[in-house]
C-alpha cells in the first residue's frame, strides 16, 4: 500500500514519523514538497519517503491519499486535482465537511475525516474519525487510540475541543516562565512543569472510567493552596470563558 501526503506541515510530520515507528505495512510514503524543512526531514529519516513537487503525481501513485493543508488551500487546489473512486481519502480539514469534501475530490471514493494531534509521532493520543471505517480504525489503532463517531455533527465537537492544544502548552510555558522569574533555570523550571502535568494526565487517564469531579474534590484541602487557586481562577469566570471559547470554535466549524 502506497501512502500520499498532500501538505507537509506539523501534523504531516507527526503523522508520517508514527507511521514509520509502528507496525503498519506500507510501500511508499509519498510527500508534496511544500514544507521544505519538514520534506527534507521525513525524507532522510526513513527510505520509503519520498518527495515529489506534483501533488497530482502523489495522487496517482498512492492507494490512500491524506489531505493536510489548510482550509483555505484545500478549496483552492482540490478542485483541480484529479482523485480516483478507487482512492481511499483521509482530511484532516478542520472546516471542510463531508459534502463539500466529495465535491472538491471524488464522491464515489472512501473519504474519511480524522483528527490526529502531534502527540501521534509517537502513537499517543486520540484520533476521532467519521464516518466510521474499519480499515481506517485499524491503521490509526496503531498510531494512539481511535474514535469512532456516529454522524458529523457529533464530530465538530471533538474538532473544537482539538482547539486547546496551544492554549494547554501556554499554560505550560507560562508557569515554566514564572519559576524562571524566581530564580529557577529555564531548563529545570520547564522540567519541572512538563513532568507535574504529565503525572497530574497520567492520573486522570487512569482515572478516565470514573467522575473527574472527584479528581477535583480530591485534590483539595481546605483552606489549602489548589482550593485557594481554584476558587480564584473560578472568580475570574476562568472556566466558564473556556467554555465559551469552545462554543465560538463550534460556531466556526458549523
Amino acid at each position: 500500500m502506497n501512502l500520499g501526503f498532500i501538505g507537509t506541515g506539523e501534523i504531516t510530520k507527526a503523522v508520517v514519523l508514527g507511521i514509520t515507528k509502528s507496525n503498519i505495512k506500507y510501500s511508499k510514503i509519498y510527500i508534496s514538497k511544500r514544507n521544505k524543512s519538514n520534506s527534507k526531514y521525513l525524507s532522510k529519516i526513513n527510505h520509503k519517503v519520498k518527495i515529489f513537487d506534483d501533488n497530482q503525481k502523489i495522487i496517482d501513485m498512492s492507494d490512500w491519499i491524506f489531505l493536510a493543508v489548510t482550509p483555505v488551500v484545500g478549496k483552492k487546489i482540490l478542485k483541480n486535482l484529479n482523485f480516483k473512486k478507487i482512492n481511499t481519502i483521509i482530511s484532516f480539514i478542520s472546516t471542510i465537511k463531508m459534502g463539500e469534501l466529495k465535491n472538491l475530490t471524488n464522491k464515489k471514493a472512501t473519504i474519511v475525516r480524522a483528527i490526529p494531534l502531534p502527540p501521534i509521532s509517537n502513537r499517543k493520543g486520540p484520533i476521532p474519525i467519521y464516518p466510521k471505517n474499519k480499515k481506517i480504525k485499524k491503521f490509526f489503532n496503531n498510531l494512539g487510540d481511535c474514535i469512532e463517531i456516529n454522524n458529523e455533527i457529533s464530530s465538530l465537537n471533538f474538532w473544537a475541543t482539538s482547539s486547546l492544544m496551544a492554549p494547554y502548552y501556554e499554560i505550560l510555558f507560562e508557569t515554566s516562565k514564572w519559576l524562571q522569574s524566581k530564580g529557577l533555570k529555564k531548563t529545570s523550571a520547564q522540567k519541572y512543569i512538563t513532568s507535574l502535568f504529565f503525572a497530574l494526565s497520567h492520573q486522570a487517564f487512569l482515572n478516565s472510567n470514573k467522575d473527574l469531579g472527584k479528581l477535583v474534590k480530591n485534590s483539595q484541602t481546605p483552606r489549602g493552596l489548589n482550593e485557594q487557586t481554584l476558587k480564584f481562577l473560578k472568580k475570574q469566570n476562568f472556566y466558564k470563558k473556556l467554555k465559551y471559547s469552545l462554543n465560538e470554535i463550534l460556531k466556526r466549524l458549523n
